[in-house]
C-alpha cells in the first residue's frame, strides 16, 4: 500500500506540474516564434524548485512524501527537457544554428543558476 500511495503522490505532482508547463506555454505563445522560450522558462522554473526543494531536503525540512509529490512530481511533469532535446533539434534542422546553440546553453547554465541560486534560497 505504501509503495501505491508514493506513486499516486508522483502521479498527483507530475500532473499539476504537466498543466503549470502547459499553461506557461500558453501564456509565453505569442513570443514563441523562432526560440523556444516557454521551455526555456519552465525547465528554469523547475529547476529553481527543486533547488529549493534539494536544499530543504539536505535540512531535513522535507519528508520523502514531500519530496515525491513536488520534486518528482511536480518538477518532473515541469521540466521538459525532452521537449528541450527535441525542439533545439528542430532549430539545428532549420539550420538556425544560433538559436539552437542559444537554447543549449541558456538551458544548461541558466538552470544550473537557478538551481544553485534555489539552494542558496533554501539555506
Amino acid at each position: 500500500m505504501a509503495q501505491f500511495y508514493s506513486f499516486f503522490l508522483v502521479f498527483l505532482g507530475g500532473g499539476l506540474g504537466s498543466m503549470c508547463r502547459f499553461g506557461i506555454g500558453l501564456a509565453i505563445q505569442p513570443l514563441q516564434g523562432r526560440f523556444p522560450y516557454a521551455t526555456l522558462l519552465a525547465n528554469s522554473i523547475a529547476c529553481l524548485i527543486i533547488g529549493v526543494l534539494t536544499g530543504l531536503a539536505m535540512q531535513q525540512a522535507i519528508n520523502q512524501q514531500q519530496r515525491l509529490l513536488l520534486a518528482t512530481g511536480f518538477c518532473g511533469g515541469m521540466s521538459t527537457f525532452s521537449t528541450f532535446t527535441a525542439e533545439t533539434w528542430q532549430l539545428i534542422q532549420a539550420g538556425q544554428w544560433l538559436a539552437a546553440s542559444a537554447n543549449l546553453f541558456l538551458s544548461l547554465f541558466l538552470c544550473f543558476g537557478c538551481l544553485l541560486l534555489g539552494l542558496k534560497i533554501a539555506a
